[in-house]
C-alpha cells in the first residue's frame, strides 16, 4: 500500500500544473489556433466568434460577456480588427488581462493597400511594444485606441489588421503568446515554450510549401472581394489588382465599380475571387461581364475553418491553393 501511494504521488507530481492554467479567450479563428498550439494538452482556449460570423461586426451573447469578465487572459488581434470586443472590454473596466497581438514588438505592420514585398529584418514598420514585455497583458497605451470604433475597420484606411496572413507574424506571435502564458502560469513555462517552438517549425514548413506552390503565379494579377490580402500578397510576391468593396460594411460606389470593370476588361486581372461570408453577387456579375475566371471563395479570417491548433496552417494553405488553382490556368 505504501508503494502504491508513493507511486501515485510521484505520478501526480510529474503531471503539468493544470490548476493554474489560465482561462483564455480569443477573438478570431487564426488567433484561437495559435493559442491552442501554445497551450497544447494543458487546456483549450475559447473562441468568441461563431463559425461563419463576420469578424468585424459581431454581437456577443451575455454568456460570452460574462466569460470575458472571468477570463485569465484575452488574446486578440486588437480594436482595429474586432471593435466589438474593444467596446466590451472597455465596459468591463479593463478587468480582463489582455494581449493585443498587433501591439507585439516585432510584428510586421503595413497600411491598407500596401502589397510591396518586405524584409522581416527591417524594423521601421514593426509594432513597438508598450513595454519590455511584448504585448503585455493590460498593455499600456489603451487610450491610443479610444477613438476606434467600427469605422476603424470599415473605411479601410490606416493599419491593416489582417497581419496573421503573414506567416512570419504568426510565428512571432506564438512566442509572444508563450511568454505571456508563462508569466501567468510559470509552472508550465517550459511546456508553453516547447509548444511554441514546435508550432514555429510547423509554420516554417507550411510557409516553404506555399512559397513553392505560388511561385508560378507571381505577378499574375487578380481581384478580391475586399482589401484583406496585403500581408499575404506582400509576403509571397503576389499582385492584387483591386477589390470589389472598399470597406467591410459599405457597398462599393458606381464609379469604383466602373473603374474596376474597366481594369478587369482590359486584361488587368486573370481571376476574381469572392469571399466567405459575403454576398458573391457583385463579384460574379463582374466576372460574367468581363469574361474573367471566377475563383473559389477566399476565407482570410478562417470563418469556416475547423477549430483547433491546425486551423492556422489550414487558413494559409487553403488561401494559397485557391489562388493557385485559378491563376495557374491563366
Amino acid at each position: 500500500m505504501r508503494y502504491t501511494i508513493s507511486a501515485a504521488m510521484a505520478t501526480l507530481a510529474a503531471l503539468p500544473a493544470m490548476a493554474d492554467v489560465p482561462r483564455v479567450m480569443t477573438d478570431i479563428a487564426p488567433v484561437h489556433a495559435l493559442v491552442a498550439t501554445v497551450m497544447g494538452d494543458l487546456g483549450q482556449p475559447e473562441l468568441l466568434l461563431d463559425k461563419g460570423a463576420d469578424a468585424h461586426d459581431f454581437q456577443l451573447r451575455p454568456s460570452q460577456a460574462a466569460a470575458l469578465q472571468s477570463a485569465g487572459l484575452v488574446v486578440w488581434v486588437g480594436p482595429e480588427m474586432t471593435p466589438w470586443l474593444d467596446r466590451t472590454l472597455d465596459g468591463l473596466g479593463g478587468s480582463a488581462p489582455q494581449l493585443r497581438l498587433l501591439a507585439a514588438k516585432g510584428t510586421h505592420l503595413q497600411e491598407f493597400g500596401s502589397t510591396h514585398e518586405h524584409d522581416h529584418d527591417h524594423g521601421h514598420d514593426h509594432a513597438e511594444a508598450h513595454d519590455d514585455h511584448a504585448g503585455h497583458a493590460e498593455a499600456e497605451g489603451h487610450d491610443d485606441h479610444a477613438g476606434h470604433d467600427d469605422h476603424a475597420s470599415h473605411d479601410h484606411s490606416g493599419t491593416d489588421p489582417h497581419a496573421w496572413l503573414d506567416p512570419a507574424n504568426g510565428a512571432l506571435w506564438l512566442g509572444v503568446i508563450a511568454a505571456e502564458l508563462s508569466r501567468l502560469d510559470p509552472d508550465n513555462a517550459a511546456t508553453y515554450a516547447a509548444n511554441a517552438e514546435a508550432g514555429q517549425a510547423r509554420i516554417g514548413t507550411v510557409d516553404a510549401g506555399i512559397e513553392a506552390l505560388l511561385a508560378p503565379v507571381k505577378g499574375k494579377p487578380f481581384v478580391v472581394f475586399h482589401d484583406a490580402y496585403g500581408y499575404f500578397s506582400a509576403h509571397y510576391g503576389l499582385t492584387v489588382a483591386g477589390s470589389v468593396a472598399l470597406g467591410d460594411a459599405s457597398a462599393p460606389g458606381a464609379a469604383h465599380l466602373a473603374a474596376l470593370r474597366e481594369t478587369v476588361a482590359g486584361g488587368g486581372a486573370l481571376c476574381l475571387f469572392p469571399e466567405a461570408g459575403h454576398d458573391p453577387k457583385l463579384t460574379t456579375q463582374l466576372a460574367e461581364a468581363s469574361g474573367v475566371t471566377l475563383g473559389a471563395a477566399l476565407d482570410p479570417e478562417g470563418s469556416l475553418a475547423e477549430r483547433g491548433p491546425d486551423a492556422y496552417a489550414q487558413i494559409l494553405q487553403t488561401l494559397a491553393q485557391s489562388l493557385h488553382d485559378c491563376l495557374n490556368k491563366g
